[in-house]
């Protein structure tokens, strides 16, 4: 099984504006701005032997803000400049919905797609809801630090998303071994 990096997209791999505390996320192309460092970044990380993943909850489409048209026009504009290995997005509008984080469901499907072990895996994001779900799910969670980090559960806080791929490559190269126990 392989191990992965689950990264949001948005505020990690594209860039967001800020309005009353709060990101905003692209609703056109021309808003869409691919994070100018994350190419070197991600590369870092497949170097490593990690697959990368994107990930990214985008309810416009389903609340009529913006079309899937547009959406897909973003995505492929992520994927031809970043080297990610595959993206999943959940356009549901509904918190409850399984693929709507904190919800596991994007790892989970990437999971069955890829052959993840998620026990191995990893989630960089600035917000609380990709930790949880990284918590749910088995993944170690890094955050980077921003007003999104809240107080619930999160493996390891990094100042910057530079920080997170060093220690998630860290981390990957430096297993913890879980302790072997005697029969009796």
């Amino acid at each position: 099984m392989k191990a992965a990096v689950f990264i949001e997209r948005d505020g990690i791999l594209n860039l967001c504006e800020t309005a009353k505390g709060h990101q905003v996320q692209p609703l056109r192309l021309e808003q869409f701005k691919v994070n100018p460092e994350a190419k070197t970044l991600l590369a870092d990380l497949k170097k490593a032997g990690l697959l990368v993943i994107a990930t990214t909850v985008q309810p416009a489409p389903a609340k009529g803000l913006m079309s899937r048209n547009e959406l897909d026009y973003m995505h492929a504009l992520l994927r031809r400049q970043l080297p990610v290995d595959d993206l999943f997005t959940c356009i549901s509008d509904d918190p409850h919905h399984p693929c709507y984080k904190p919800q596991p469901g994007l790892f989970l499907e990437a999971a069955f797609k890829w052959g993840i072990d998620l026990d191995h895996s990893f989630v960089i994001s600035d917000k609380w809801q990709d930790a949880k779900a990284a918590q749910i799910a088995g993944c170690t969670s890094i955050l980077i630090r921003s007003p999104w980090i809240g107080n619930d559960h999160h493996d390891f806080v990094t100042e910057s998303f530079a920080a997170a791929v060093a220690k998630v490559v860290q981390l990957h190269a430096h297993p913890v071994m879980e302790p072997l126990f005697a029969g009796a």
